[in-house]
């Protein structure tokens, strides 16, 4: 388990359909005060409610939202004191216009820069919905190649990409579907190579993060994930199903310990739980 000085924190949260409705706005905000990151995204934000609601809440951050024809945007806020540029990422589009661009945030801290790509990729399971996850995640390590050169050489770019990024895998007739677990592999297997200095995927307390409910016929998935460069140090969390240590907890259903709460706290605030992590000196 890695040790050192907490550099910063991060959240990352799919709230599916974040708009107008009050009650769930000011859930979904508080529980998110209560996790205090220092850096958050939150994707599918689509109402004006939401961005009042984290102004009263939330005075010492400082927000910057996507902005495109897409309806669904990423909002991501920044703890006040912090030191970070946010840019707009629309290489991360795949040519398809009303797809979310990236958000990009670059903090600067114990005299570092650290790269954080928020992402919410396509999501389907037929070819089109797959393609378009293939090319942005290969957009997406290819920009460590990018980072690297204005960080001075291959491996020295402090960077991670995270978010959902939808790994559903592929339904197609004739014996020739691709599981989800087998599309993770493939990205893994990529992350790993040497042009991308050995990236990898981090392991996360629970392995599904996200949820339909005890009622439905889709299973629990794995959908929300961040990779990472091998000279990044995380704070170790401890996987309730083994033991084992993990560098992302996941927050909010998969801790629920019953079905019934499960299902109340998806009904609340989301189908997906929130991804936290820290990174450390």
């Amino acid at each position: 388990m890695a040790t050192g000085r907490k550099l910063f924190s991060v959240a990352s949260w799919n709230v599916e359909h974040f708009k107008d409705d009050p009650g769930r706005v000011g859930r979904v905000v508080e529980f998110m005060v209560r996790q205090k990151p220092d850096v958050f995204g939150l994707y599918e934000v689509e109402g004006a409610a939401v961005f009042g609601e984290l102004v009263k809440r939330m005075p010492g951050y400082t927000f910057q939202i996507t902005e495109g024809l897409q309806t669904q945007e990423i909002l991501i806020g920044v703890r006040k004191g912090l030191t970070a540029f946010i840019t707009q990422r629309t290489e991360f589009r795949s040519g398809t216009t009303h797809m979310r661009p990236g958000q990009l945030v670059s903090v600067h801290v114990g005299g570092h820069n650290y790269c954080l790509l928020f992402l919410h990729l396509a999501s389907g399971v037929e070819p089109r919905g797959m393609g378009l996850r293939d090319d942005m995640l290969g957009r997406a390590l290819e920009f460590r190649r990018d980072l690297d050169k204005a960080a001075g050489g291959p491996g020295q770019a402090r960077y991670l990409f995270l978010g959902d990024l939808n790994t559903m895998g592929l339904d197609y007739p004739f014996g020739r579907a691709i599981d989800p677990a087998i599309e993770l592999q493939k990205w893994d297997k990529e992350a790993a190579r040497t042009k991308y200095a050995g990236m990898r995927r981090l392991v996360k307390t629970h392995d599904a993060s996200w949820s339909n409910g005890s009622a439905s016929r889709i299973p629990d998935s794995n959908l929300d994930h961040v990779f990472a460069s091998s000279n990044l140090k995380f704070r170790g969390f401890r996987r309730p199903v083994d033991g084992l240590s993990a560098e992302v907890a996941l927050r909010g259903w998969p801790e629920a310990a019953t079905l019934a709460g499960r299902d109340a706290w998806i009904r609340d605030y989301s189908d997906h739980a929130l991804m936290y992590f820290e990174l450390l000196a």
